[in-house]
């Protein structure tokens, strides 16, 4: 396995416990290579191995843009569908259209590494994580690797009405990626589990998981649909929605 991390030194890769240091590597230049993972095996191939370096890890992106894709779980449409009234039919009808619901979600500022403090909007009342895979995308629109994503939402903000969804997803630190990224050409099983424990004062106060066979869309179809009439120069995140989604109550 082939993990690439961005960190304090550099870019510093990891495959299967051995480490190396690749300091010298620009981020965008390997998102924008044709064949990102071919680029990245020839550098490592004239790459010293060494020991865990002591480093800090940030968040995976330079110059990438993140999008985001909802309601691709039956979870996320029936949570959407219960948060606002106006817009259920809304929900239900993109979920089982053609066209997948996209949106624009974070420019590299508004990110956050792991272990990073993500925020809630000070206008918002109900405000939730939302755990999900990030599809790591070539210039030319290539998956080339996997991250771990968290797509802060203000539900009351996007239950109101629909057209405040940018407000209710789009704001400072309202994205987390990380730690590092999947470096692979294969699509991920289908029993991937994605798991969200939430804790208060040293309690659970919800946990839940799902797997990516509960996704209605394929992550090429999703990818597919982005790259219609949109260039990337330095690649993109692409998070595939979530299907773990706290209680109304919550």
């Amino acid at each position: 396995m082939l993990h690439v991390f961005r960190t304090t030194e550099g870019l510093v890769a990891c495959r299967d416990g051995e480490w190396m240091r690749l300091p010298e590597l620009s981020w965008d230049e390997w998102f924008q290579a044709d064949s990102p993972i071919q680029w990245l095996n020839l550098r490592l191939a004239q790459a010293r191995p060494g020991g865990q370096p002591d480093m800090t890890v940030l968040a995976p992106l330079a110059s990438q843009e993140v999008w985001a894709a909802g309601v691709t779980y039956y979870r996320s449409r029936s949570a959407r569908m219960e948060e606002s009234d106006a817009a259920a039919d809304c929900y239900d009808r993109v979920y089982s259209a053609d066209r997948p619901e996209l949106f624009f979600k974070a420019t590299p500022h508004r990110v956050v590494g792991t272990g990073g403090p993500v925020r809630i909007r000070r206008d918002a009342t109900w405000n939730v994580p939302e755990p999900e895979l990030a599809l790591c995308v070539s210039r030319s629109g290539r998956i080339f690797g996997y991250t771990v994503g968290n797509d802060m939402s203000s539900r009351d903000l996007e239950g109101e009405n629909p057209l405040y969804l940018p407000q209710a997803k789009v704001y400072d630190q309202c994205c987390a990626l990380g730690p590092g990224i999947l470096v692979t050409d294969d699509p991920l099983p289908p029993d991937t589990e994605i798991r969200l424990t939430i804790n208060r004062d040293g309690k659970v106060v919800f946990s839940g998981s799902t797997q990516l066979s509960q996704m209605k869309r394929a992550p090429e179809e999703l990818v597919g649909y982005l790259f219609r009439d949109n260039r990337f120069p330095a690649g993109c995140f692409l998070l595939t929605g979530t299907g773990v989604v706290p209680d109304a109550g919550f």
